[in-house]
């Protein structure tokens, strides 16, 4: 028998009360998103009815997801999704969360797309990059690869979910299944350096895939074997283009300096660190 009748209002309010309790960042917002994912709410609607009953199924349903929460579960685990580039990606477990900073990376591949072009993403994860990239341009040929099985099944069924039918996902480390040529390389590896991961927020250390960031002992392990073997895969002035860690644009533009890239340029954030690592291979 229901003991309690809870109100849009007052469930919110209990929701934001317990996560800022569990010391959750951001607790009003997220206990603010996942009201609104159980009951569909809109954000107008919630201000003209605060005081529309909840039924039990919801209510139950929230206070779940609440607890959970309050475990540090990251939202986009509870809620299956995260926009990127305006699109709604699937997200789980199994691939990184994609994140905000990212987009830099898409915005200056999109500088040097055009149609017709080959495109590779390295560690493609969720497919982030790649299907936004497609999307802006459908005319590319994509291609992506992933160490992970579990994370090519999430980069599948975004393909599906954003109607990206003509993508190619491989299983590959690195480039070890990789043929034919490319006009353009885009990556965003494990780049942690190994000892740093322990100091991360609690909701990536606990529930981000250890293999999509652990960058090795000084974080750019994955940097040199991709610049060393990316030559390889790009035409003649094909680009490769890299999120870096905000403290190793030098250390990775220096890389590509010796692999034989030029035009070599290093994009800040918007909160003015190092974000994207680009450059061009014209080496005979």
């Amino acid at each position: 028998m229901r003991q309690k009748i809870f109100t849009l209002e007052k469930s919110y309010r209990e929701g934001t009360r317990k996560l800022q309790e569990a010391g959750v960042p951001d607790a009003k917002l997220d206990a603010w998103y996942l009201l609104e994912h159980v009951t569909g709410v809109s954000r107008a609607y919630y201000l003209g009815h605060p005081d529309q009953e909840m039924d039990e199924d919801q209510e139950e349903k929230y206070q779940e997801l609440i607890a959970r929460r309050q475990q540090r579960i990251p939202l986009q685990h509870l809620t299956g999704e995260q926009y990127f580039m305006g699109y709604p990606f699937f997200v789980n477990e199994h691939v990184l969360i994609p994140r905000q900073d990212t987009e830099i990376l898409v915005e200056e591949a999109s500088k040097y797309l055009k149609p017709g072009m080959r495109l590779l993403d390295v560690c493609t994860g969720s497919g982030c990059i790649l299907l936004s990239l497609l999307k802006l341009f459908p005319e590319v040929a994509g291609t992506g690869c992933d160490i992970s099985d579990q994370a090519l099944k999430v980069a599948k069924e975004n393909a599906k979910r954003l109607d990206v039918p003509g993508v190619c996902l491989v299983h590959s480390d690195l480039f070890s299944e990789i043929t034919g040529n490319y006009d353009m390389i885009v990556s965003n590896p494990p780049y942690i350096p190994t000892e740093e991961i322990e100091k991360l927020q609690a909701e990536v250390r606990l529930f981000d895939p250890m293999i999509a960031l652990d960058g090795k002992a000084d974080g750019l392990y994955f940097y040199r074997k991709i610049i060393k073997e990316s030559t390889r895969y790009l035409r003649l002035g094909g680009r490769l283009l890299f999120e870096i860690g905000h403290d190793q644009g030098k250390a990775v533009a220096g890389l590509m300096e010796e692999a034989g890239y030029s035009q070599i340029m290093v994009k800040k954030d918007l909160a003015g660190l190092d974000r994207v690592v680009m450059g061009m291979y014209n080496k005979e």
